[in-house]
């Protein structure tokens, strides 16, 4: 019960659901279903990646959780970003559409994400650091002083207290 014909099924939601039944005039003609199977080679992957950002520790307020955004990252611009990276982005500020159920009864739209158009990351480069003498001097006595595990510890996150031994 094979008809031959080829189906292509754009993905422009979140979510896919392959195809069950084949829509072709001869498997209806034949009031057959027909077998459908996924052919990855025929497929074509577009590059895609959601990142979500949040704001830098030192610019959160007091007692307050880092404010986050969902951003969309296409083509050239995927696998850029990385957990713990500087950046900066510049892009299109969209509401997230509902699909399904949700879209009929859909009225204001609450959920948001940026659609990147650039990213510029602040990556420290640690071959232009200079070291002069006084730096030398501290980390040597720092080396020397048999405490480096707990300085490095409180160095990981200063903003929480405690926890050492997770650090």
């Amino acid at each position: 019960d094979r008809c031959g014909c080829e189906i292509f099924q754009p993905v422009s939601a979140k979510q896919f659901t392959p195809m069950t039944e084949c829509p072709s005039s001869e498997c209806k003609q034949n009031n057959s279903k027909g077998q459908l199977f996924l052919s990855t080679r025929a497929s074509k992957f577009l590059p895609f990646q959601e990142v979500k950002i949040q704001e830098m520790a030192d610019q959160v307020p007091v007692g307050h959780i880092p404010r986050t955004l969902t951003v969309h990252c296409h083509g050239t611009l995927t696998r850029q970003i990385n957990p713990g990276d500087v950046i900066d982005v510049a892009g299109i500020f969209l509401p997230t559409p509902y699909t399904g159920f949700k879209a009929i009864r859909a009225g204001l739209l609450t959920d948001t994400y940026l659609e990147a158009q650039h990213v510029n990351q602040h990556k420290k480069a640690y071959d232009d650091l200079v070291f002069d003498a006084r730096t030398f001097r501290r980390i040597e006595q720092y080396k020397h002083s048999g405490h480096m595990y707990e300085y490095l510890s409180r160095s990981i996150a200063p903003e929480i207290y405690g926890h050492l031994d997770v650090k």
